[in-house]
């Protein structure tokens, strides 16, 4: 990590990034983004060494998972689903489809 932030890297990640920044955005960003490697620094100083590593953040009492099971349940009737959809294809013997613009090809 850099000993210092400087304005020009600001710039250079701004160009990487494809951003345009005034000179006091440059000014504010290289500031704030100064405090957060500092900060960064900061938590890498600390001795994780007895720490074991957690596979998920969310995890309930005693190491039970906080998810639910999966559970099977009725859903919408497909005439229901397809209610407002403007320009829905109701023909499928198996139920209809929601059609909408092509986006790619």
């Amino acid at each position: 990590m850099p000993a210092q932030l400087t304005s020009d890297d600001v710039v250079r990640i701004a160009a990487l990034a494809n951003v345009t920044l005034d000179p006091r955005e440059i000014a504010l960003f290289t500031r704030q983004i100064g405090e957060l490697l500092a900060y960064v620094e900061q938590l890498q100083q600390v001795d994780t060494a007895g720490v074991p590593p957690t596979a998920s953040v969310r995890r309930g009492a005693a190491g039970a998972s906080a998810d639910r099971p999966d559970e099977v349940r009725p859903s919408l009737e497909i005439a229901d689903t397809l209610a407002n959809a403007p320009d829905a294809d109701r023909s499928q013997m198996e139920g209809g489809f929601f059609r909408v613009p092509r986006v790619i090809g």
